[in-house]
Protein backbone atom coordinates (compact mmCIF):
# COMPACT_ATOMS: atom_id res chain seq x y z
CA UNK A 1 0.00 0.00 0.00
CA UNK A 2 1.36 3.58 -0.76
CA UNK A 3 0.74 4.62 2.50
CA UNK A 4 2.51 1.58 4.14
CA UNK A 5 6.06 2.72 6.39
CA UNK A 6 8.37 1.35 4.12
CA UNK A 7 12.31 0.95 4.49
CA UNK A 8 13.51 3.81 2.77
CA UNK A 9 17.43 2.89 1.36
CA UNK A 10 17.23 5.92 -1.13
CA UNK A 11 20.20 7.90 -2.26
CA UNK A 12 18.04 10.63 0.08
CA UNK A 13 15.35 11.11 0.82
CA UNK A 14 16.19 8.59 3.57
CA UNK A 15 14.27 7.37 7.13
CA UNK A 16 13.35 9.95 9.43
CA UNK A 17 12.92 8.98 12.86
CA UNK A 18 9.13 9.39 14.50
CA UNK A 19 10.86 12.14 17.17
CA UNK A 20 11.87 14.26 14.07
CA UNK A 21 8.72 13.44 12.34
CA UNK A 22 6.38 14.88 15.11
CA UNK A 23 8.42 17.85 15.66
CA UNK A 24 6.55 19.22 12.58
CA UNK A 25 3.15 18.79 14.13
CA UNK A 26 4.87 22.00 16.67
CA UNK A 27 2.19 25.23 16.12
CA UNK A 28 2.73 28.02 12.75
CA UNK A 29 4.78 30.60 14.84
CA UNK A 30 5.36 34.24 13.26
CA UNK A 31 8.61 33.85 11.80
CA UNK A 32 9.26 37.94 12.23
CA UNK A 33 8.72 36.89 16.42
CA UNK A 34 11.10 36.00 19.12
CA UNK A 35 9.93 32.22 18.99
CA UNK A 36 11.08 31.65 15.51
CA UNK A 37 14.31 33.83 16.13
CA UNK A 38 15.04 31.71 18.83
CA UNK A 39 14.70 28.69 16.84
CA UNK A 40 16.29 29.51 13.79
CA UNK A 41 19.63 31.17 15.75
CA UNK A 42 19.75 27.37 17.79
CA UNK A 43 19.81 25.74 14.03
CA UNK A 44 22.43 28.42 12.99
CA UNK A 45 24.51 26.80 16.19
CA UNK A 46 24.11 23.51 15.15
CA UNK A 47 25.05 24.12 11.99
CA UNK A 48 27.94 25.69 12.66
CA UNK A 49 28.77 22.51 14.75
CA UNK A 50 28.29 20.47 11.80
CA UNK A 51 30.31 22.08 9.25
CA UNK A 52 33.12 22.66 11.76
CA UNK A 53 33.38 26.11 11.30
CA UNK A 54 33.64 29.05 13.06
CA UNK A 55 31.69 31.20 9.90
CA UNK A 56 28.34 31.83 9.15
CA UNK A 57 25.77 29.37 8.07
CA UNK A 58 22.50 29.71 5.91
CA UNK A 59 19.50 27.53 5.72
CA UNK A 60 17.42 28.10 2.57
CA UNK A 61 13.97 26.65 1.86
CA UNK A 62 15.06 24.99 -1.19
CA UNK A 63 16.51 21.44 -1.96
CA UNK A 64 20.14 20.86 -2.35
CA UNK A 65 19.84 21.80 -6.03
CA UNK A 66 18.44 25.11 -4.44
CA UNK A 67 21.86 25.62 -2.71
CA UNK A 68 24.04 24.74 -5.39
CA UNK A 69 22.98 27.30 -7.19
CA UNK A 70 23.28 29.60 -4.44
CA UNK A 71 26.84 29.48 -4.66
CA UNK A 72 27.49 29.65 -7.95
CA UNK A 73 24.93 32.97 -8.35
CA UNK A 74 27.14 33.93 -5.42
CA UNK A 75 30.41 33.32 -6.91
CA UNK A 76 30.36 33.68 -10.46
CA UNK A 77 30.01 36.87 -12.61
CA UNK A 78 29.74 37.03 -16.09
CA UNK A 79 32.84 35.96 -17.92
CA UNK A 80 34.57 34.31 -15.05
CA UNK A 81 36.27 31.12 -15.30
CA UNK A 82 35.47 28.32 -13.06
CA UNK A 83 37.28 24.38 -12.80
CA UNK A 84 34.61 21.94 -12.30
CA UNK A 85 35.74 17.94 -11.90
CA UNK A 86 33.22 16.24 -13.92
CA UNK A 87 32.46 12.05 -12.85
CA UNK A 88 28.67 11.53 -12.63
CA UNK A 89 25.36 13.21 -13.78
CA UNK A 90 25.75 15.79 -10.70
CA UNK A 91 28.74 17.11 -11.30
CA UNK A 92 27.65 17.40 -14.56
CA UNK A 93 24.65 19.47 -13.30
CA UNK A 94 27.00 21.90 -11.84
CA UNK A 95 29.00 22.64 -14.48
CA UNK A 96 25.76 23.36 -16.31
CA UNK A 97 24.71 26.16 -13.77
CA UNK A 98 27.95 27.88 -13.80
CA UNK A 99 27.44 28.23 -17.65
CA UNK A 100 24.02 29.39 -17.33
CA UNK A 101 24.89 31.91 -14.60
CA UNK A 102 27.38 33.22 -17.62
CA UNK A 103 30.82 31.82 -16.27
CA UNK A 104 32.97 29.27 -18.14
CA UNK A 105 33.56 25.58 -16.92
CA UNK A 106 36.51 24.13 -17.83
CA UNK A 107 35.17 20.58 -17.11
CA UNK A 108 38.07 17.75 -15.93
CA UNK A 109 36.53 14.40 -17.10
CA UNK A 110 36.67 11.00 -16.08
CA UNK A 111 35.11 7.74 -16.93
CA UNK A 112 32.21 7.40 -14.22
CA UNK A 113 33.22 5.08 -11.37
CA UNK A 114 36.75 7.45 -10.99
CA UNK A 115 37.15 10.45 -10.03
CA UNK A 116 39.39 13.20 -12.07
CA UNK A 117 43.42 12.43 -10.26
CA UNK A 118 44.89 15.71 -8.45
CA UNK A 119 47.04 15.86 -11.38
CA UNK A 120 44.62 16.40 -13.88
CA UNK A 121 42.85 19.36 -11.99
CA UNK A 122 46.14 21.12 -10.94
CA UNK A 123 47.19 21.21 -15.02
CA UNK A 124 43.64 22.15 -15.51
CA UNK A 125 44.06 25.07 -12.96
CA UNK A 126 47.65 25.98 -14.34
CA UNK A 127 46.48 25.98 -17.41
CA UNK A 128 43.65 28.93 -16.72
CA UNK A 129 46.26 31.12 -14.53
CA UNK A 130 43.61 33.31 -13.11
CA UNK A 131 40.02 31.36 -12.15
CA UNK A 132 37.00 32.52 -9.97
CA UNK A 133 36.15 28.85 -8.45
CA UNK A 134 36.96 25.58 -8.07
CA UNK A 135 33.19 23.58 -7.68
CA UNK A 136 33.94 20.20 -6.71
CA UNK A 137 31.43 17.83 -6.11
CA UNK A 138 32.28 15.59 -3.49
CA UNK A 139 30.46 12.46 -3.32
CA UNK A 140 28.61 11.81 -7.18
CA UNK A 141 25.12 10.33 -5.75
CA UNK A 142 25.06 8.97 -9.00
CA UNK A 143 27.56 6.51 -9.21
CA UNK A 144 28.48 6.00 -5.63
CA UNK A 145 31.87 7.47 -6.14
CA UNK A 146 33.69 10.07 -3.79
CA UNK A 147 36.26 12.55 -4.72
CA UNK A 148 38.88 11.26 -1.98
CA UNK A 149 40.92 14.70 -2.11
CA UNK A 150 38.48 17.77 -1.01
CA UNK A 151 41.06 19.28 1.07
CA UNK A 152 43.74 19.02 -1.53
CA UNK A 153 41.69 20.23 -4.41
CA UNK A 154 40.63 23.11 -1.99
CA UNK A 155 44.11 24.40 -1.13
CA UNK A 156 44.97 24.19 -4.77
CA UNK A 157 42.13 26.38 -5.65
CA UNK A 158 43.13 28.46 -2.73
CA UNK A 159 46.86 28.89 -3.92
CA UNK A 160 45.30 30.11 -7.08
CA UNK A 161 43.72 33.23 -5.60
CA UNK A 162 40.12 31.27 -6.39
CA UNK A 163 37.18 30.69 -3.83
CA UNK A 164 36.92 26.37 -3.31
CA UNK A 165 33.67 25.79 -3.20
CA UNK A 166 32.18 21.74 -1.61
CA UNK A 167 29.13 20.23 -3.34
CA UNK A 168 28.52 17.62 -0.10
CA UNK A 169 25.11 17.03 -0.61
CA UNK A 170 24.97 13.33 -0.11
CA UNK A 171 27.78 13.48 2.27
CA UNK A 172 28.58 15.69 4.78
CA UNK A 173 27.54 13.75 7.90
CA UNK A 174 28.33 10.67 6.84
CA UNK A 175 31.73 11.97 6.00
CA UNK A 176 33.24 14.99 8.52
CA UNK A 177 34.26 18.10 5.93
CA UNK A 178 35.82 20.58 8.47
CA UNK A 179 35.46 23.33 6.46
CA UNK A 180 37.39 26.15 8.65
CA UNK A 181 40.83 23.36 8.45
CA UNK A 182 40.26 22.78 5.14
CA UNK A 183 39.66 25.84 3.41
CA UNK A 184 36.09 25.51 2.35
CA UNK A 185 34.72 28.71 0.86
CA UNK A 186 31.19 27.63 0.80
CA UNK A 187 30.19 24.00 1.41
CA UNK A 188 26.47 22.90 0.49
CA UNK A 189 24.56 20.40 2.11
CA UNK A 190 20.78 19.32 2.30
CA UNK A 191 18.10 18.08 4.81
CA UNK A 192 17.70 14.77 3.70
CA UNK A 193 20.52 12.68 3.57
CA UNK A 194 23.06 11.99 6.37
CA UNK A 195 21.62 14.70 8.64
CA UNK A 196 17.84 12.33 8.77
CA UNK A 197 15.34 15.08 8.21
CA UNK A 198 12.98 15.44 5.51
CA UNK A 199 13.50 16.96 2.48
CA UNK A 200 13.40 20.51 1.33
CA UNK A 201 16.29 22.29 2.75
CA UNK A 202 19.70 23.02 1.99
CA UNK A 203 22.35 23.95 4.59
CA UNK A 204 25.25 26.28 3.29
CA UNK A 205 28.44 27.41 5.02
CA UNK A 206 30.10 30.73 3.84
CA UNK A 207 33.62 31.91 4.62
CA UNK A 208 34.91 35.44 5.52
CA UNK A 209 36.74 35.48 2.10
CA UNK A 210 33.09 35.13 0.49
CA UNK A 211 31.38 37.66 2.74
CA UNK A 212 34.37 40.00 1.49
CA UNK A 213 34.00 39.33 -2.25
CA UNK A 214 30.18 39.86 -2.09
CA UNK A 215 30.19 43.55 -0.13
CA UNK A 216 32.21 44.85 -3.29
CA UNK A 217 30.19 42.89 -5.84
CA UNK A 218 26.34 41.98 -4.97
CA UNK A 219 24.99 38.88 -6.56
CA UNK A 220 22.28 38.99 -9.04
CA UNK A 221 19.56 37.10 -7.36
CA UNK A 222 16.85 37.52 -4.97
CA UNK A 223 15.62 34.54 -3.26
CA UNK A 224 19.61 33.39 -3.05
CA UNK A 225 21.23 36.72 -2.26
CA UNK A 226 23.44 35.35 0.14
CA UNK A 227 24.34 39.07 1.97
CA UNK A 228 20.72 39.40 2.54
CA UNK A 229 20.10 36.00 4.04
CA UNK A 230 23.26 36.53 6.81
CA UNK A 231 22.09 40.37 7.51
CA UNK A 232 18.57 38.63 7.70
CA UNK A 233 20.62 35.77 9.98
CA UNK A 234 22.40 37.81 12.12
CA UNK A 235 19.22 38.74 13.98
CA UNK A 236 17.71 34.98 13.92
CA UNK A 237 15.03 35.78 10.37
CA UNK A 238 15.39 34.66 6.77
CA UNK A 239 14.60 37.05 4.54
CA UNK A 240 11.69 35.24 3.25
CA UNK A 241 9.01 32.53 5.03
CA UNK A 242 10.56 29.75 5.78
CA UNK A 243 9.46 26.40 5.45
CA UNK A 244 8.92 26.20 9.39
CA UNK A 245 7.33 22.46 9.89
CA UNK A 246 11.19 21.70 7.77
CA UNK A 247 12.96 24.13 10.30
CA UNK A 248 11.34 22.31 13.30
CA UNK A 249 12.46 19.28 12.16
CA UNK A 250 15.73 19.92 10.83
CA UNK A 251 16.08 21.71 14.58
CA UNK A 252 15.52 18.20 16.09
CA UNK A 253 17.80 16.17 13.21
CA UNK A 254 20.60 18.09 14.26
CA UNK A 255 20.21 17.76 18.46
CA UNK A 256 19.93 14.27 17.06
CA UNK A 257 22.84 14.25 15.48
CA UNK A 258 24.61 16.38 18.37
CA UNK A 259 23.56 13.76 21.04
CA UNK A 260 25.03 10.95 18.86
CA UNK A 261 28.17 13.03 18.19
CA UNK A 262 29.97 13.57 14.78
CA UNK A 263 32.60 11.29 15.77
CA UNK A 264 30.28 8.70 16.25
CA UNK A 265 28.07 9.01 13.33
CA UNK A 266 30.79 9.17 10.88
CA UNK A 267 32.18 5.79 12.02
CA UNK A 268 28.60 4.79 11.93
CA UNK A 269 28.47 5.07 8.65
CA UNK A 270 31.80 3.91 8.01
CA UNK A 271 31.07 0.86 9.44
CA UNK A 272 27.25 0.67 7.28
CA UNK A 273 29.09 1.00 4.36
CA UNK A 274 31.38 -1.68 4.62
CA UNK A 275 28.88 -3.75 5.98
CA UNK A 276 27.50 -3.56 2.67
CA UNK A 277 29.74 -3.57 0.09
CA UNK A 278 30.94 -7.27 1.68
CA UNK A 279 27.42 -8.56 1.64
CA UNK A 280 26.78 -7.19 -2.03
CA UNK A 281 30.32 -8.83 -2.92
CA UNK A 282 29.07 -12.14 -1.24
CA UNK A 283 26.15 -11.67 -3.29
CA UNK A 284 28.36 -11.71 -6.51
CA UNK A 285 27.77 -7.74 -7.34
CA UNK A 286 30.38 -5.41 -8.97
CA UNK A 287 30.17 -1.81 -7.50
CA UNK A 288 30.19 1.15 -10.11
CA UNK A 289 33.27 2.77 -8.21
CA UNK A 290 36.54 1.77 -7.83
CA UNK A 291 37.58 0.34 -4.60
CA UNK A 292 40.20 3.34 -3.27
CA UNK A 293 37.03 5.91 -3.98
CA UNK A 294 33.93 3.99 -3.44
CA UNK A 295 31.25 6.58 -1.19
CA UNK A 296 30.33 5.89 2.15
CA UNK A 297 27.18 7.02 1.54
CA UNK A 298 25.20 5.61 -1.98
CA UNK A 299 26.60 2.10 -2.35
CA UNK A 300 25.80 1.75 -6.61
CA UNK A 301 25.90 -2.13 -8.05
CA UNK A 302 25.50 -3.29 -11.48
CA UNK A 303 22.89 -5.75 -11.98
CA UNK A 304 23.74 -9.38 -12.66
CA UNK A 305 22.84 -9.52 -16.74
CA UNK A 306 19.01 -10.50 -17.22
CA UNK A 307 17.85 -8.57 -14.59
CA UNK A 308 14.89 -6.08 -14.86
CA UNK A 309 15.36 -2.94 -13.21
CA UNK A 310 11.88 -1.97 -13.09
CA UNK A 311 10.85 -5.36 -11.75
CA UNK A 312 13.84 -5.64 -9.38
CA UNK A 313 13.25 -2.42 -7.59
CA UNK A 314 8.71 -3.15 -7.51
CA UNK A 315 9.46 -6.31 -5.73
CA UNK A 316 11.73 -5.12 -3.54
CA UNK A 317 9.34 -2.60 -2.22
CA UNK A 318 6.38 -4.75 -2.79
CA UNK A 319 7.51 -7.48 -1.55
CA UNK A 320 10.22 -6.99 0.89
CA UNK A 321 9.18 -3.14 2.56
CA UNK A 322 12.61 -1.59 1.06
CA UNK A 323 12.84 1.24 -1.18
CA UNK A 324 16.08 1.10 -3.62
CA UNK A 325 16.60 3.38 -6.28
CA UNK A 326 17.69 2.81 -10.16
CA UNK A 327 20.23 4.40 -11.66
CA UNK A 328 19.51 6.78 -14.32
CA UNK A 329 21.86 8.69 -17.85
CA UNK A 330 24.23 5.85 -19.01
CA UNK A 331 23.27 3.53 -15.80
CA UNK A 332 19.74 3.30 -16.47
CA UNK A 333 18.50 -0.07 -15.98
CA UNK A 334 22.04 -1.29 -15.57
CA UNK A 335 22.47 -0.36 -12.18
CA UNK A 336 20.65 -0.16 -8.50
CA UNK A 337 21.66 2.18 -6.00
CA UNK A 338 21.42 1.91 -2.13
CA UNK A 339 21.15 5.21 0.31
CA UNK A 340 23.57 4.00 3.31
CA UNK A 341 23.31 7.47 5.27
CA UNK A 342 21.14 8.84 8.15
CA UNK A 343 19.58 6.94 10.66
CA UNK A 344 21.22 3.50 9.02
CA UNK A 345 22.08 0.51 11.00
CA UNK A 346 23.30 -3.05 11.19
CA UNK A 347 19.73 -3.97 10.86
CA UNK A 348 18.98 -1.98 8.12
CA UNK A 349 21.33 -2.99 6.05
CA UNK A 350 21.04 -6.53 6.83
CA UNK A 351 17.09 -6.47 5.78
CA UNK A 352 18.65 -5.01 2.58
CA UNK A 353 21.36 -7.56 2.00
CA UNK A 354 18.45 -10.20 2.83
CA UNK A 355 15.53 -8.51 0.15
CA UNK A 356 18.23 -8.25 -2.60
CA UNK A 357 19.19 -11.64 -2.92
CA UNK A 358 15.79 -12.59 -2.50
CA UNK A 359 14.88 -10.70 -5.06
CA UNK A 360 17.48 -10.84 -7.55
CA UNK A 361 16.49 -14.24 -9.22
CA UNK A 362 12.60 -13.19 -9.20
CA UNK A 363 13.36 -10.37 -11.55
CA UNK A 364 15.69 -11.88 -13.84
CA UNK A 365 13.97 -11.55 -17.71
CA UNK A 366 14.74 -14.83 -18.66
Amino acid sequence: MENEQKLIMLPGPTNVSERVMKAMLRPVINHRGDSFRELYKGILGKTQHLFQTQGSTIVFSSSGTGGVEAAVWNIIRPGDAAVVPVFGEFSGRLAETVEGAGGHALQVKSDFGKVPSLDQLREAMDSLGKFKALFLVHNETSTGVAAPYVREACKMARDHGAFAVVDAISSLGGYAIPVDDWGVDMCITGSQKCIAAPPGLALVSVSDRVKDFLKSSPPQTRYFDIPRYLEYGARGETPFTPALPLFYALDEALKELLEEGLTKRVQRHDAMSALLYDGLAAIGLKPVAEKSVRSKTVVASYYPEGVDDAMFRKLMSHDSGIVVAGGFGPFAGKVFRVGCMGQVNENFVNRTLKAVKDTLGSAKTS
